[in-house]
């Protein structure tokens, strides 16, 4: 009778309980870590944390070797300043230029006003002598006037298009040393930013760790210098085989046993689900449509998110093992974010 009874209630546990939860033990805490690596090449000048460390936003990590790169912001910067020097004399030229070519302007104006008038008077002067009321020699002077006012006229019309094309050269030279202040200035933002990047700064709060760094030692850019692991958002991966996923959902309740405090159970929730098995995103994935087939069932990575305030947090660190165990009988979480939830009635598609 007792051992009916005890049957009874492990049946009926498991088919109130055991039966919704789905469990793995292969799952480990992980987090998006930082790699830290110089953007230019230089020697280490100072090397400013440990392993361990914790850092915040903005904080520096390490120093470059500064001298050539501030030459050569310097040397930008005088660059810049020439250029721009050049421009404003230039630009004192171009107004200068403006002032002549109205003065040639009103040259041209009085050269041609004089003309009239010399026209006029040959022409008053040949009526006369053709009237017997002025001599040849009147005539003669007030023609000899005329051509030279004729003269005056060409060659203020002349010195007037001498210096529209003094201005168009000046134009031309203008486009030309703005190019050159740009250029210039471009040059110069770049050695600036090359001089702030002698300084490696974390670009996020977290905790320093793999440095494998020693001042003296010649970084190009791009080579790893040390890791930022950001412990205050350490979230788990489980890898649920296939057949477990049917009835899960993005915001079901996890529990998350970690293996180094197993006295202290958390609750997270699914997050999300990768798009595919882990084997497909593996170096040689496997191929199956050759040789022998042996039908090995797959696992799907599932994301499950740590609150924030959870009793392990800060606690966490990246390689831990977990074992989760998802409560497929929840509703999911309201707060999951419309990117994660899944597709259909609240399940995970397959």
């Amino acid at each position: 009778m007792t051992l009916a009874v005890v049957a009874g209630l492990l049946v009926a546990y498991w088919w109130f309980h055991s039966r919704f939860i789905q469990s793995t033990d292969n799952a480990y805490v992980e987090a998006e870590m930082s790699v830290i690596a110089p953007r230019i090449a230089g020697y280490v000048a100072e090397v400013l944390v440990e392993n361990n460390t914790p850092v915040q936003a903005g904080d520096a990590l390490l120093r470059l070797v500064a001298d050539d790169y501030r030459a050569r912001q310097q040397q930008a910067g005088a660059q810049f300043r020439a250029r721009a020097a050049a421009l404003d004399t230039l630009a004192t030229q171009v107004e200068l230029q403006k002032a002549l070519i109205s003065e040639a302007d009103a040259g041209v104006a009085s050269a041609e006003a004089e003309l009239a008038r010399a026209r006029s008077d040959s022409q008053r002067y040949a009526d006369l002598v053709d009237d017997r009321a002025a001599s040849r020699q009147q005539l003669e002077s007030a023609v000899a006037a005329f051509q030279q006012a004729e003269s005056a006229v060409n060659a203020a019309r002349a010195g007037l298009s001498a210096r529209r094309s003094e201005m168009a050269v000046l134009s031309a030279r203008r486009s030309e040393i703005e190019a050159q202040l740009s250029e210039a200035e471009a040059a110069l933002t770049l050695a600036q930013i090359d001089l702030g990047n002698t300084v490696l700064r974390a670009p996020m709060d977290g905790v320093v760790g793999n440095r494998h760094v020693q001042v003296g030692q010649y970084l190009q850019p791009g080579s790893p210098v040390l890791s930022l692991v950001p412990l205050q958002s350490v979230y788990v991966t489980a890898n649920f085989k296939e057949t477990q996923v049917e009835s899960m959902a993005a915001g079901q309740p996890v529990e998350l046993e970690i293996d180094a405090y197993p006295d202290t159970p958390i609750e997270g929730f699914v997050e999300s689900f990768s798009p595919a098995a882990g084997s497909r995103f593996s170096l040689l994935p496997p191929e199956n449509a050759t040789g022998n087939f042996t039908k090995i069932v797959q696992r799907i990575p599932v994301r499950i998110r740590v609150p924030a305030d959870s009793p392990l947090a800060g606690l966490l660190r990246p390689g831990m093992s977990v074992i989760a165990s998802v409560d497929t009988r929840k509703t999911p979480r309201s707060e999951v974010s419309g990117e994660h939830r899944v597709a259909g009635a609240g399940t995970w598609p397959l």
